[in-house]
């Protein structure tokens, strides 16, 4: 298919994305269409600043080598604590064509030191700035109230119980449209801690993976408002409100201690889920492989997934001879987490995707809906406010939705503004 006609194809998808939001809406009389709107227009000016514009994308690039200097500095901690495992010279010369990389010594230890980082980029409360920015350029543009304003902008960079906490007085108070916002929010997007090791994931897979998925964070959140919007209309006032600090530290070591602690159970987290699930994809594919082949190849979850899956991917603007395989990661990232969705896409043969859909499932998997988000959602958000943890119970598979619809809008913008260079 010529270029063109997959950006017909990919705005076809668009279309059909707001369709389905607005079939499946608890009330479609009260959809906001001028808000739904304005908040698709935002998503694709913020995905037009952040590409297009050299001195934004210089920023990001910045951010960028950032990231790397971090990603040094950590391996100099590895390396000590590790030795060669962590990335010291190896006391024996390695077999030609064999790896020394372990993912558990040399990447996923970045999600530690960021943790630190940011935690005690929020005692000096740079990180609540760039947050107070944000919210209120969301208030604005989405139309929405303070204390949504604040999590949606918070939601960019902290994870989806994390960004919460920064309006916990306000939650009992939210609108069920204001909370399913919430939700989704965070469900399409990731946090700071986790970009870095995506980003060390795809590196060779796209160009300077880090902004890529900085970006994605970005402009996935005014799709999340929009979408949750219209599935859930919101009436009545705005709930207003303010960025509550939730941490109060007696100085910059408790800051770097407490982030520490807390990057620490996410990699310890992460490291059991990749073994779990890893684990029970290879026996979904032990089972599998006793069923008869399809067209010469031996039924594998990838293979059944990208076949579900691949109009969805089709529906992204990516030709239909690549739809199988990025519908099986779009599968991989629904069923079992982004992470191995993202470990996927790293470990397809070149020339499976092209260089324009490897960008667009980069931005597709840059998110948390999965099914384990929804039990995260629940423990987190629901123990915050749990007068309401039915209500959030319930909520939880729509925003798993949602925020799978607001990814793929993402994906589906960056390729069409990929194919105009």
């Amino acid at each position: 298919m010529t270029n063109m006609g997959l950006v017909f194809q990919a705005v076809a998808g668009l279309i059909l994305f707001f369709f389905l939001a607005w079939f499946f809406s608890e009330n479609r009389r009260q959809v906001n269409f001028k808000a739904a709107c304005m908040g698709f227009l935002i998503q694709v000016a913020l995905a037009i600043i952040v590409t297009k514009f050299g001195i934004v994308r210089d920023a990001f690039l910045w951010i960028g080598g950032g990231v790397m200097a971090l990603k040094d500095a950590t391996a100099a901690g590895t390396s000590f604590v590790f030795g060669y495992l962590g990335g010291a010279p190896s006391p024996f010369e390695a077999k030609e064509g064999v790896s020394s990389f372990i993912f558990a010594f040399q990447a996923l230890p970045m999600v530690i030191v960021i943790s630190a980082v940011a935690m005690l980029l929020f005692h000096w409360r740079i990180l609540p700035f760039i947050v107070k920015i944000f919210s209120g350029a969301f208030q604005k543009g989405l139309g929405i109230g303070g204390a949504l304003g604040v999590c949606a902008a918070a939601k960019m960079f902290l994870g989806q119980t994390e960004a919460p906490l920064l309006v916990r007085p306000y939650l009992g108070q939210f609108s069920r449209s204001e909370l399913f916002s919430v939700m989704t929010a965070g469900m399409a997007t990731t946090s700071i801690s986790l970009m870095v090791v995506y980003a060390m994931i795809l590196d060779g897979t796209v160009t300077d993976p880090i902004a890529h998925i900085l970006t994605a964070s970005i402009i996935s959140v005014p799709a999340a408002i929009t979408i949750s919007r219209i599935l859930i209309p919101h009436t009545g006032a705005q709930t207003s409100g303010h960025l509550v600090v939730p941490y109060q530290f007696s100085g910059s070591m408790e800051a770097i201690t407490q982030g520490t602690s807390d990057g620490m159970k996410l990699y310890m987290n992460i490291l059991a889920m990749l073994i779990v699930f890893l684990a029970i994809v290879a026996l979904a594919n032990s089972l599998l492989s006793l069923l008869p082949t399809v067209g010469g190849e031996t039924m594998s979850l990838q293979l059944l997934l990208g076949y579900l899956l691949a109009p969805l991917a089709w529906s992204l603007g990516i030709p239909w001879e690549e739809a199988v395989p990025a519908g099986a990661l779009l599968g991989k990232k629904t069923i079992l987490n982004e992470i191995v969705a993202f470990i996927g896409l790293a470990e397809l043969p070149k020339g499976i995707l092209s260089v324009k859909s490897d960008l667009i499932m980069t931005y597709a998997l840059a998110g948390f809906a999965n099914f384990s988000s929804i039990a995260i959602q629940i423990g987190g958000i629901g123990t915050m406010v749990p007068e309401r943890k039915q209500e959030i119970i319930a909520l939880g598979f729509k925003a798993m939705v949602a925020g799978t619809i607001a990814s793929c809008m993402s994906g589906s913008i960056i390729g069409i503004l990929h194919s105009f260079g």
